[in-house]
């Protein structure tokens, strides 16, 4: 094995100062991010564990992942996620974190396993990050990646088969192109060598011919390809040009009565709480981008522009509040073309302007501040869907929970600006079964030093890297078994990261507690710095659309406690004003006060 040298003179100072190494936020407004990785494909058994949360559910395909999500493939399993223009597949016991996604990050981490990453596009601004146990990998070019990182202390392989790469650990960085690989081995210190690229197994071939699907869509005339799932449309249906509305794409085989977000589920997902999930392998692009129109008797799909890079929506609706339904229920109908979407998630005015000027064109050509109730949606009578709280809350499909409505309530019920229901950990969970936790525990980071140009490495010399990282791979104290006599999971690897990952989300339960002042609205960026910090979450402080109505004045002073104490603050649920009496009885909850709307809470 011939050993291989390091990179110097001018090359690798320009790639470091390319990449810095601090981490990429979110804009000064708190922004959620504008894309979500997509789980595309599944084969075999892969788990997900959501950021905050420590149980395990059943992946499922069209999941949005964002910043903390985890994924699992067991043994004899596959899985694919979508990020944009990047394409990630894992093979059999790989453990993936997304670490961070940003507008202009994507960081992964891989604790064990096989990971190959296929780089379709990568703009300028774009930077992309797998981090190891033994090194962080920066790709610096289009191309096709592959990194196997065992779960013990056999090498690691990285083969680079088109592109570039860097490598850092230690200080040091090596870049490595394509058609070349390297190992790295040990820990503390890490040696690295180059070797022969291996040849293709069948996993390799396996995401070549996925990569080929993507190249020769079609569909890709009309969408962007950065909408994950594009090229799923090609099969599942038909682009038609019409005089009005330009491209639409029109479902085939799909069911007599068939209607867009009928099929599928509610899941919740921050930063933007409820999202949709579409049964039908084909909805995603459908579902979080562009409007549907009924026009000649059946649905189409309108993607908008082709302009710039995409927003991801978590649904394109309107709610609607079915409180005054018997039993009380949830309801919604899809945006239709010209109508704005106001996001009930903390957002910008920019990112409102942008998400619906910008991203649709034309699909969306009146202006986001138009008042809601002032908008005759087309879709209203015919698509308007109900459910019962519980199903919606719990994360269930909704396809056979489906109320009947008359015409008469869908006119009289009110826009709602966001679903008056507080999720349940099954909808936190995906809406997918619980399983089993794999035995592998979450990794851990560590930030390692900026690389540095070091001294030419002799072809019989090894590279040798030390890294001043902790080397242990077991916790202390780790039980030789875990509870109920089973297998002790593996233990925790430390991950090399250039950047630091953002900070834990906190767990759901703690959030689900914050949010019941105002159910089903997600928290704020400021409230999330609160509860990290120790402190109560506080109130909300975005407006809303449409706003919600005034409650009457609060009384005027709280009613005197039975013995000496402190003033309790007032109570966050409104209530009339009570005539003055020595005991007055608890005043009768006001009908327009929408935090007593979800009968379930």
């Amino acid at each position: 094995m011939r050993r291989l040298p390091l990179l110097i003179g001018s090359l690798l100072p320009l790639l470091v100062q390319a990449l810095p190494a601090q981490e990429v936020g979110p804009p000064p407004a708190g922004d959620p991010p504008t894309r979500a990785a997509r789980i595309s494909y599944l084969a075999g058994t892969v788990s997900a564990q959501s950021s905050g949360d420590t149980t395990w559910s059943l992946a499922s395909v069209n999941y949005p992942l964002t910043t903390g999500d985890r994924l699992y493939a067991d043994r004899g399993a596959r899985g694919e996620i979508q990020v944009g223009t990047l394409t990630l597949r894992v093979s059999d016991a790989t453990d993936l974190t997304v670490t961070s996604l940003t507008d202009q990050l994507v960081q992964i981490g891989l604790a064990q396993g096989t990971l190959r990453i296929s780089v379709h596009e990568l703009a300028p601004s774009d930077s992309v990050e797998i981090d190891t146990p033994r090194g962080a990998l920066t790709l610096l070019a289009v191309g096709e990646y592959r990194i196997d990182a065992p779960p013990d202390e056999s090498p690691m392989v990285v083969s680079v088969y088109r592109g570039t790469l860097q490598w850092t650990a230690g200080g040091v960085a090596q870049v490595v192109q394509g058609g070349q690989a390297i190992t790295v081995s040990g820990i503390n210190p890490i040696e690295v060598a180059s070797t022969a690229a291996p040849g293709a197994d069948a996993f390799d071939q396996w995401s070549a011919e996925r990569d080929r699907q993507l190249a020769s869509s079609a569909s890709a005339r009309y969408v962007s390809r950065d909408v994950p799932g594009y090229a799923d449309l090609d099969a599942a249906g038909e682009w038609q040009t019409d005089v009005e509305y330009g491209p639409v794409w029109y479902p085939v085989g799909v069911e007599a009565g068939w209607a867009p977000y009928r099929h599928g589920h509610w899941v919740w997902i921050d930063p933007w709480g409820w999202n949709w999930v579409e049964r039908e392998s084909w909805g995603y692009a459908p579902f979080h981008y562009g409007r549907w129109v009924y026009v000649r008797s059946r649905w189409g799909w309108l993607p908008g522009s082709l302009v710039g890079r995409p927003y991801y929506a978590p649904a394109l609706v309107v709610f609607v509040d079915g409180s005054g339904f018997d039993g009380g229920a949830q309801a919604w109908f899809p945006l239709g073309p010209g109508e704005p979407y106001h996001p009930w998630y903390h957002s910008g005015a920019d990112y409102r302007r942008r998400m619906n000027d910008v991203t649709f064109g034309r699909v969306a050509n009146i202006p986001a501040t138009t008042s809601v109730t002032a908008i005759n949606y087309r879709n209203r009578r015919l698509a308007f869907t109900a459910v019962p709280v519980t199903t919606f809350r719990s994360g269930l499909p909704i396809s056979r929970r489906i109320l009947t409505v008359d015409q008469d309530q869908i006119e009289k019920a009110r826009i709602a600006p966001h679903p008056f229901v507080l999720p349940g950990a099954s909808a936190d969970g995906g809406g997918s079964a619980r399983v089993p936790s794999p035995r592998v525990r979450r990794p851990t980071w560590s930030v390692a030093p900026a690389p540095r140009p070091t001294p030419t490495v002799q072809a019989h010399q090894p590279l040798i890297v030390r890294n001043n990282l902790p080397a242990p791979r077991m916790q202390p104290k780790e039980p030789p078994v875990a509870p109920g006599g089973q297998p002790a999971p593996s233990p925790s690897r430390v991950l090399i990261t250039r950047r630091a990952p953002p900070p834990p989300e906190p767990s759901f339960q703690v959030r689900q507690q914050a949010m019941k002042p105002d159910a089903g609205r997600p928290l704020e960026p400021q409230q999330i710095d609160n509860i990290r910090a120790g402190r109560p979450a506080g109130p909300q402080r975005d407006s809303e659309y449409p706003p919600h109505q005034a409650a009457p004045a609060p009384r005027a002073a709280p009613r005197p406690a039975e013995a000496p104490r402190p003033v309790a603050a007032p109570r966050p649920v409104q209530e009339p004003r009570a005539a003055p009496a020595p005991r007055p009885a608890p005043a009768k909850p006001a009908e327009n006060d929408n935090r007593r709307r979800d009968p379930g809470r």
